[in-house]
């Protein structure tokens, strides 16, 4: 799938360029706002002009776009485990440190909360159909 450049400005501080670029190449956002600010404090105006061209020449990031790279992470199975339970689900494990994502350590402890909460729900489920109330239920259904 090809990927497109677009300014993020709901997760940017100014007008989302930096945003924009580590979304395009999957990198970690404070690194890509490191490199922005050294850059512009060694070599001066270069890095500051860049910014403000991408300010003007990249498009925002609109709703369907979002929507549209939400849906290719949850294809993607190489980018991370994800589930159906929803957004805040899904859990992408970093191999490099500055790529996005999660230490693996912390992304095991996420993926184990959240099959803690699918088996407590699983357990409810359970106790319902074996109990002698979902058995009326059901009896009355039938009339």
């Amino acid at each position: 799938m090809k990927k497109e450049l677009y300014r993020d400005t709901e997760k940017g501080k100014v007008a989302g360029v930096c945003a924009g670029l580590a979304d395009y190449f999957g990198w970690e956002l404070w690194l890509v706002r490191i490199i922005f600010i050294s850059g512009f404090l060694l070599t001066g105006s270069f890095f500051f002009m860049a910014y403000v061209i991408g300010w003007f020449i990249l498009d925002k990031k609109s709703d369907k776009e979002i929507k549209k790279s939400a849906f290719a992470v949850a294809a993607d199975k190489s980018k991370g485990w994800v589930s159906n339970l929803g957004e805040d689900a899904k859990v992408e494990v970093k191999s490099k440190v500055w790529q996005a994502g999660e230490p693996p350590k912390q992304a095991f402890k996420d993926i184990h909360n959240q099959f803690g909460k699918l088996e407590l729900r699983l357990r409810k489920l359970e106790c319902y159909v074996t109990s002698s109330e979902y058995q009326l239920n059901r009896e009355i259904n039938k009339l």
